[in-house]
């Protein structure tokens, strides 16, 4: 396996990482629109765990030109390209993976528009739409396209599987629920308003408006922070109010997954809401360029990207955050034993830990994580198959096995959580 790595950013930069203590592949190009970046994380690599020969090199790649990245995953002899930059590069990036012959991974599928005239109730164009259009040309080609394969989604989707598989006879609510208890302060201790993802894709999918998924009627939409609600997170994070938000999960598990309704929530705070929302009413929300005044003449510059550029670079706040974050699926209905049932399915992040074993914060290492070990779930033949599918569409133990078995025996060594909880 040879794999192009697109992007090394905060996961793309962990995903190397990770990746460094495995032996499923061949070659990962470590690529970037900033080839330094590329270099800075493989030399973190070597300095870790010695000399890579030529397991690890580094490009410099434009991900808004497909043929540029056909051309560098050409160039290498890749058989995998892996994208880890802002999902509003998924479309070149899917082509031109396709275009080179590899089979595609992403973490987060291609963007949604809302409905021009009823956005809160109707669907427009929904995420993942035109990846999901382009599924024959993959077929045709024989190539895989496994969309949707970080943490969430990706782990989420996963555990989907595992709940309609394993644990019940009839799935009421696939309902994903991500919480933590992060706080990130400056350098003389105060609390700060420092986002642990791209504030750019965190933007995008709080303020659209959310999709809900329900057997009656299909994908619909709400108002962005509909339906508050109190969920408890285990592993001493708590109570945290979780509220809806547009995400890939809706769009992928009723695809694959039995279900009655599927749903997004995330935990986001009133502070973090409040200014979400004040973004939005001033227009710093917008990803169209407006011209702006300076000294050296009019300067073109989209909203978005300035309020992304004023805050601190994700990758960079490891350090100064503490706490623990949480991605897990809460699935309702009937047990196996055709009991009602309850059970949250999760995973926990210590930021502690990853600063201390990968230098990476929690947030962006547990999302790269999940396309590691799908990699090598590829890389064996594990899974497999031709097509956009999402990771619903695999055997689910064979993830999560990896996932838990201690690395001295092989595995990764990152236990997941199974909760009982009473029914509702």
């Amino acid at each position: 396996m040879r794999i192009l790595l697109v992007g090394a950013g905060g996961v793309g930069d962990a995903i190397a990482k990770i990746a460094a203590r495995r032996s499923f592949f061949e070659t990962i190009v470590v690529s970037d629109y900033d080839r330094a970046r590329a270099e800075r994380t493989i030399a973190w690599i070597e300095a870790k765990h010695g000399a890579q020969g030529d397991r690890f090199v580094a490009a410099q790649i434009d991900a808004s030109d497909p043929d540029n990245v056909a051309a560098v995953a050409r160039e290498h002899g890749v058989t995998h390209v892996m994208n880890a930059v802002e999902p509003k590069f998924v479309p070149t990036i899917f082509a031109g993976a396709l275009a080179a012959g590899a089979d595609y991974l992403d973490m987060a599928m291609s963007l949604s528009e809302p409905h021009p005239t009823d956005p809160y109730s109707e669907t427009g164009v929904k995420l993942g739409d035109d990846q999901f259009a382009q599924a024959p040309d993959w077929e045709t080609a024989g190539r895989l396209a496994l969309v949707g394969i970080g943490v969430e989604p990706g782990l989420s989707d996963v555990f989907a599987r595992y709940a309609a598989d394993h644990l019940f006879s009839e799935i009421d609510e696939l309902g994903v629920r991500d919480g933590a208890n992060l706080v990130v302060r400056d350098e003389a201790g105060n609390e700060i308003f420092a986002p642990s993802f791209s504030i750019w894709t965190t933007i995008e999918e709080c303020l659209n408006p959310p999709v809900v998924w329900e057997r009656e009627r299909g994908w619909f939409t709400t108002e962005p922070f509909s339906e508050p609600e109190i969920f408890e997170f285990p592993e001493g994070i708590g109570a945290v109010e979780c509220v809806n938000v547009e995400h890939e999960e809706v769009l992928l598990m009723p695809r694959w997954v039995d279900a009655k309704r599927v749903t997004f929530k995330y935990g986001l705070g009133d502070e973090f809401i409040g200014i979400l929302k004040t973004l939005h009413q001033l227009g710093l929300d917008k990803t169209e360029p407006l011209t702006v005044r300076s000294v050296n003449g009019p300067v073109e510059v989209a909203p978005r990207d300035v309020v992304a550029a004023g805050l601190p670079d994700p990758a960079t706040i490891g350090p100064r955050m503490t706490g623990k974050t949480c991605a897990g699926l809460w699935v309702t209905g009937t047990g196996t034993d055709g009991a009602p049932r309850s059970v949250y399915l999760y995973h926990v992040a210590d930021n502690a830990w990853t600063m201390a074993e990968y230098e990476s914060q929690c947030v962006v290492w547990q999302t790269a994580l999940n396309p590691v070990i799908a990699l090598e779930l590829l890389a064996a033949g594990s899974w497999a198959g031709m097509g956009v599918l999402g990771p619903e569409a695999f055997d689910s133990e064979l993830f999560l096995d990896l996932m838990a078995r201690p690395e001295a025996e092989g595995g990764y060594g990152q236990a997941w959580g199974l909760d009982d909880r009473l029914a509702r």
